[in-house]
């Protein structure tokens, strides 16, 4: 009988080798087997004969380290086994088969059941999620811009409210209120095809002397589905000062419009995808962004060269669907579905992208080059009108000099460190440009591939994939927690790690880094913070390798120093090892994130949301994240956040001790306190919610210019 399983759908993380073990009448028999993988798709395979005796067919299913496994939530998986009942009487007493049968239907009609649930959960938390988000960013938006009423119906009339000294215009003898319409300015239509024209109204003080809001009485068309606003201490359209939030205008949705609100048409252009072509977070982003904007009602895909190293199996539904000659050779199209995003392959046959790897050829620049110029041309043969091309870093930033008709670019700076030609004029050619977070794009504006185009440039910091990293579900885990019950759920993943790592069973602090072992991730201050965890009574934990062998030498030593100074209190794992990854996440009590420089920076994020609180070093993205304990408690508030971690500047051991030491005398010396920064740690939103609601704020910029 061939056995198959379908990865997609079950726990095992993203694999390419699975095995299934099976036995029979209650796991007689025991034998083993690699499972296949399908071309293009998620079903694994494995023939396992079937001995005559056999009544039922018991099996399970693990990776091939075994380190992982889908036992049907401990029930395992049973089939009957249809044939002759000679031989079988040692096994089945009469009525047994029946017995069995129903056993299997229950099993199976629960195990349904509990699929469905746990879906219907995730729905509901992401919903809740989302109306979260939108409530935080009202609440800070109210603090100097509401309406009366709060959803403004279309035709009828709304009074707008503004506090211009809590604003840029603090102080300004006169404040003018313009409100476009429908997010697209003076380009906006009415239902007879005519121009939604901008209107301009002058706001009076609510109160005598000028203090507090300001009032403006505005007439909503009938068309109008979302307000615009923007302020200025004057009536004209060119001059004086002006509140336009950054660029963007302030954004009121509006009920009842006759006409309906029209979806963007978003492609994103990539050379890496998660989880099936992916490096570093650019393939991350591409696909979380993506995801984020579909679900919030607009038309989004993706366009990756067909590497002949993806992992095929996590595509869904992968067919040839045409082809196209273009710069000398044949261009193959292939149609897929990842994580739910429409994409598509090009495959030049001339064999660029037929070479094993992603990254790592002499001919990169011109592979990708190839690629982008591919992807421009079958866009223009689909006879489509999309609005928006979204090209990153510098592998497809030529699609922002291309000829994209009139589609607008969209571009994102990942790393600056890669790619600084091709980035400057990317820079130049797009429409609107985007950098992984707030901090990084100020660190970065006086690059001279940024310098001059600082205008464009908009920071917005990631999120993770809170579906994966997720400890309320998380198959790597002991047991499953949320913020109601961290303490049981981290004291389970805590001593599972420790267990694993023959690490001592003992009350006290487990601090946990996961990283590349290359100087941007601070490989000085790693190594001073191990000894510095130890001498304080806690316990060390490293995943990570360095693909410098001088520096993976150093750590090989540090692993023997530790082990003969502080025996079963420092444990360093050098190899890949996802679900270690996972268990160090939660297990840990904190987190060591002391970058150097560091774009946006995930790790500290997925910490945060296993109630592990991060200590980092203040750059990039881990400023825009990490709130200090001690420092950063105004600075949180203005931003709608609480403080949920220590950080340090500098780059010497002292900036390093003063925050690992607050942060371990915190968890020895006030554990309600800690317990409170765990819960509200976990409570907070890394997801992409935010940066969605952020990412379509500048698609539709980059429309009106």
């Amino acid at each position: 009988v061939r056995i198959y399983y379908n990865r997609a759908r079950g726990p095992l993380p993203p694999t390419r080798r699975l095995q299934v073990k099976a036995g029979f009448n209650k796991w007689e028999e025991i034998v083993q087997f690699d499972m296949e993988p399908g071309q293009g798709l998620p079903w694994y395979g494995a023939w396992v004969d079937v001995p005559y005796s056999a009544a039922v067919l018991n099996y399970v299913f693990s990776d091939r380290d075994q380190r992982n496994w889908d036992n049907n939530g401990t029930r395992d998986y049973h089939t009957l086994v249809a044939g002759e009942e000679k031989g079988r009487h040692v096994f089945l007493a009469q009525g047994l088969v029946e017995m069995l049968h129903a056993a299997m239907k229950r099993d199976s009609a629960d195990s349904d059941k509990e699929v469905e649930d746990r879906a219907a959960l995730r729905a509901v938390r992401k919903v809740e999620a989302k109306g979260l988000t939108m409530r935080k960013r009202r609440e800070v938006l109210h603090e100097f811009l509401y309406t009366v009423p709060l959803s403004p119906r279309a035709g009828q009339t709304v009074d707008v409210f503004y506090r211009p000294e809590a604003t840029m215009l603090r102080g300004r003898p006169e404040i003018w209120l313009r409100a476009a319409w429908n997010r697209l300015g003076a380009a906006a239509c009415n239902a007879a095809g005519g121009p939604l024209r901008p209107l301009t109204a002058r706001l009076d003080p609510c109160l005598p002397g000028g203090l507090g809001f300001y009032k403006a009485t505005v007439q909503v068309p009938a068309e109008a589905w979302g307000m615009d606003l923007s302020f200025s201490d004057t009536d004209s359209t060119s001059g004086g000062f002006v509140d336009d939030n950054g660029g963007l205008d302030y954004h009121v949705p509006v009920e009842g419009a006759v006409t309906p609100r029209r979806s963007l048409s978003i492609v994103h252009v990539a050379v890496e995808m998660a989880p099936i072509a992916k490096v570093g977070g650019m393939g991350d982003v591409v696909t979380a962004l993506g995801r984020a904007v579909q679900e919030q009602g607009h038309d989004v895909s993706v366009i990756v060269p067909k590497y002949d190293c993806i992992n095929y199996n996590l595509v869904d539904n992968l067919v040839q669907e045409s082809g196209f000659s273009w710069g000398g050779t044949f261009v193959r199209v292939w149609k897929g579905a990842v994580e739910g995003l429409t994409t598509t392959f090009l495959e030049p046959e001339n064999g660029m992208f037929w070479v094993g790897c992603i990254y790592g050829r002499n001919n990169d620049a011109q592979r990708f080059g190839f690629f982008c110029g591919a992807a421009l041309q079958y866009l223009k043969n689909t006879g489509r009108q999309y609005d928006i091309l979204h090209c990153h870093d510098w592998q497809s930033a030529p699609i922002a000099w291309g000829d994209r008709g009139a589609a607008k670019a969209v571009f994102t700076i990942h790393n600056l460190s890669y790619g600084a030609d091709l980035i400057g004029r990317a820079m130049q050619a797009c429409n609107v440009a985007t950098t992984v977070s707030p901090t990084y794009a100020r660190e970065i504006a006086g690059h001279p591939s940024v310098a001059s185009h600082l205008n464009k440039l908009y920071g917005v910091l990631n999120g993770i994939d809170q579906d994966i990293w997720d400890p309320s579900e998380d198959p790597c885990l002991p047991m499953h927690f949320s913020a109601e019950n961290v303490a049981a759920g981290k004291e389970a993943a805590r001593r599972l790690l420790r267990q694993r790592l023959n690490l001592a069973q003992a009350d006290v602090p487990v601090v946990g880094c996961v990283t590349r072992l290359v100087a941007q991730k601070g490989i000085h201050l790693i190594k001073h913070a191990a000894w510095r965890t130890l001498e304080r009574g806690g316990q060390f934990v490293l995943l990570g390798s360095a693909p410098d062998g001088r520096v993976q030498g150093e750590f090989n030593q540090l692993r023997e120093q530790l082990a003969q100074a502080y025996p079963d209190r420092a444990a360093l794992v050098f190899t890949y090892d996802e679900p270690l990854s996972h268990l160090i996440y939660a297990g840990s009590d904190l987190f060591l994130v002391p970058s150097m420089f560091e774009p946006c920076g995930l790790t500290q994020m997925i910490a945060m949301r296993y109630g592990t609180i991060p200590v980092v070093r203040k750059t990039g993205g881990l400023v825009d994240t990490v709130y200090d304990m001690d420092h950063d408690e105004d600075r949180a508030r203005a931003k709608g956040m609480e403080t949920n971690g220590f950080s340090f500047e500098g780059t010497d051991f002292a900036g390093m001790d003063y925050a690992l030491n607050r942060a371990l005398s915190c968890w020895y010396s006030d554990k309600p306190l800690w317990h409170s920064l765990r819960r509200r740690a976990m409570q907070q939103d890394w997801s992409w919610n935010s940066p969605a609601l952020d990412y379509l704020e500048l698609y539709y910029k980059a429309l009106k210019s």
